[in-house]
């Protein structure tokens, strides 16, 4: 059975059972309740809820002052919006500050897909990642999501996390989610691809390492939902052990996961490495699998580009 229950939705569920516990844990939204599936949070909560209105830099300013006063909150806010109006109060109020601030992006990259540009989010990896002292997480699946967020209320320490609108296929079970905090998770092994994913392209890597594999090219499959700190051993580990390195991301081609991962593996085992992004120019109108579909972003076009590399890499 397909899973339907959206990233979004798991950060509410862990939210509302470590509220009942934790009464320090604060959640606000900027006119982005429905949105960010935290209207149940607001109802069972109220006195533990925030409404800033249509008002980002707002948001993460009294977020941040909340933290100061020794609340934990969670911001919620369109990854497109929180990531780009109110950056100066992410690079100020909750990383320059120190503050435990946590900044929830909701329907990242282009989960808002009719939308278009002015909805996308192909620039926050690249933005908050730049900024000193913040933390940047994409979490694969609903699993994995709620484990990170119970990790993070353990920490005081400014982050992001990025997930998408829709739900995603499961990779884990809630039995088995093998999870270290800032450390990838290794899906497969294999010698002659290293796939480096995040997010939402996780999935489609790990089905483009079964045609691979189909084909007898063995593929590696690392999990990076920490892509800041980036876990370079884990990344030289795979890049070293393989022929050739490829990054998935939902994202601009710069500043991302492809970006960070080709700077570690130059500097320590050069190998060929290729990066699988959304494109520099505004993209097509479609849901994300039919952007995905059409920019090679999906688990056939992620397997194509992994062979066309070790052909290329064969030749060199």
């Amino acid at each position: 059975m397909l899973n339907k229950i959206p990233n979004r939705k798991a950060i509410c569920d862990t939210l509302l059972e470590e509220a009942a516990k934790d009464r320090n844990i604060v959640v606000l939204c900027s006119d982005s309740r429905g949105s960010a599936s935290m209207a149940p949070f607001f109802e069972k909560y109220p006195e533990q809820s925030v409404e800033t209105g249509i008002a980002e830099q707002n948001l993460v300013s009294i977020a941040a002052g909340l933290a100061k006063c020794g609340k934990k909150p969670y911001a919620f806010s369109p990854a497109s919006f929180i990531s780009t109006r109110s950056y100066e109060q992410c690079k100020i109020d909750a990383a320059y500050s120190d503050t435990n601030t946590k900044l929830v992006g909701i329907s990242g990259g282009i989960s808002y897909g009719a939308l278009g540009m002015s909805h996308h989010s192909a620039q926050d990896i690249a933005a908050l990642s730049a900024i000193p002292n913040m933390r940047v997480y994409l979490p694969s699946d609903r699993f994995q999501t709620a484990k990170l967020i119970r990790a993070l209320l353990k920490d005081d320490k400014p982050a992001y996390i990025r997930v998408g609108r829709n739900p995603v296929e499961d990779i884990y079970t809630e039995d088995s989610c093998p999870f270290e905090m800032d450390r990838a998770t290794v899906l497969r092994k294999g010698g002659d691809v290293a796939l480096i994913a995040c997010g939402e392209m996780v999935r489609p890597a790990l089905d483009a390492a079964a045609i691979l594999e189909a084909k007898d090219i063995h593929t590696a499959v690392l999990d990076m939902f920490c892509v800041k700190p980036l876990d370079t051993e884990a990344v030289i580990r795979a890049a070293s052990g393989a022929q050739v390195v490829l990054t998935a991301e939902e994202h601009s081609p710069f500043g991302g996961l492809g970006s960070m991962v080709s700077q570690v593996v130059s500097e320590n085992c050069p190998r060929f490495v290729q990066n699988i992004a959304l494109p520099d120019a505004p993209v097509i109108t479609g849901t994300s699998q039919q952007v995905f579909d059409y920019y090679g972003m999906n688990a056939e076009g992620i397997a194509h580009s992994a062979e066309k590399l070790l052909e290329k890499a064969s030749r060199a």
